[in-house]
């Protein structure tokens, strides 16, 4: 198979789909490897490094052209649209469901989208999800802290205070993966910390992890509407995978927090869950304030810390690089029911329920796809 990655288009996205490990794996496996030039630079990776491990360099078009599947990192944008052909494989994170004309292009272009988002291990766990859940988690605490200083709009406040002072309140909805990291990080710089979660059994395993240094809390919209008001700052983690997350931080909720205070929404690339965040911002213009409140949008937080991300990234992506470049992706898929949970569209269908139910399309299920197509 020929497998290529192109330099990130999103706004300050340094990541890249491959690292030169992750092409001399796949070199060594039998297959080629076209690289976009400079494809890796913001990442720390030269070209160079990517002939060196037995990759081709190309320009952008050419590696779209030549290429059987495409390795990225980003949804693709409008300018990437028609530079997909029938039958090409997209591995890469899609967030479709808010993105109807995304979704479109790959239908028409009968796309074969395997997202990394909804992938699923045997665990039933999100194994490329994960590690920039990792990410994101830990510098939505570090960002959350610098729009907290009095230059950025915040309230002039240290999360972990000094002796004398009062530590910052940080509020986390979510417990999961990015809001376990994103504790982790409060906690580590000295904040009063709170995890919100409807889940007892998660926020029990909070508990012990943490050993009582965070707040564990049983959600629900009258204890959230007084948790967002507590909060210096509130940092949203809820996602369900593949879907629109729901609307939970309401902007009667927002309009109860003090002038200053900050929130980030780290789900923001599947819509966000807070009401008053109603566009995504970028990291050329992070932020807006509303009701006296820092705002924070950005949807590729982890682009920002892209050579460790990258690596992360890539190594839980080349295990199932690998196996749909060797196998095909038909067998692929067959062979693991997790990775067939990664098809969001084919032959024009789409494929994930979340997807088709959110942007109102019909949906054509994977087994259908890998029975009759």
């Amino acid at each position: 198979m020929i497998v290529g990655t192109v330099k990130e288009i999103k706004d300050h996205e340094f990541r890249v789909g491959l690292t030169p490990a992750g092409c001399h794996a796949l070199v060594g496996a039998g297959h080629t490897v076209v690289v976009e030039k400079g494809a890796g630079e913001g990442s720390g990776f030269s070209d160079d490094s990517y002939v060196a491990a037995g990759a081709k360099l190309g320009l952008r078009k050419e590696v779209f052209d030549q290429s059987d599947m495409i390795v990225k990192v980003k949804e693709p944008l409008k300018a990437e649209y028609d530079l997909f052909h029938q039958g090409q494989i997209l591995f890469t994170y899609l967030h479709l469901a808010p993105e109807p004309e995304l979704t479109a292009a790959l239908l028409n272009k009968q796309v074969i989208g395997i997202a990394y988002e909804t992938i699923r291990d045997a665990k039933n766990t999100l194994p490329l999800l994960s590690p920039m859940s990792r990410v994101a988690g830990r510098m939505a605490v570090q960002i959350g802290a610098q729009y907290l200083e009095k230059q950025y709009g915040g309230k002039g406040i240290v999360l972990g205070g000094v002796p004398g002072t009062e530590s910052a309140q940080v509020v986390i909805l979510g417990g999961g993966t990015v809001g376990l990291n994103a504790a982790k990080m409060a906690v580590g710089l000295g904040a009063r910390v709170a995890v919100l979660d409807m889940d007892p059994e998660r926020l029990a395993y909070l508990d012990d992890i943490f050993g009582g240094r965070v707040e564990t809390i049983v959600s629900n919209p009258y204890v959230l509407a007084q948790w967002v008001k507590k909060a210096d700052l509130f940092v949203s983690c809820i996602l369900i995978p593949g879907a629109m997350t729901p609307k939970l931080v309401t902007e009667a909720m927002v309009k109860t927090m003090e002038p200053g205070s900050v929130i980030i929404d780290v789900a923001i690339d599947q819509g966000g869950a807070v009401e008053t965040i109603d566009r995504v911002t970028t990291h050329s213009d992070p932020v807006y304030v509303k009701y006296g409140v820092v705002h924070y949008a950005v949807a590729n937080i982890p682009g920002a810390a892209s050579r460790t991300s990258t690596i992360a990234l890539t190594n839980s992506t080349l295990p199932y690089a690998l196996s749909i470049a060797n196998k095909g992706w038909k067998q692929a898929l067959t062979e693991d029911p997790g990775l067939a949970k990664g098809l969001n569209t084919a032959f024009g269908k789409v494929t994930f329920k979340a997807v088709a139910d959110a942007l109102d399309l019909s949906f054509t299920s994977v087994d259908e796809i890998l029975r009759d197509y």
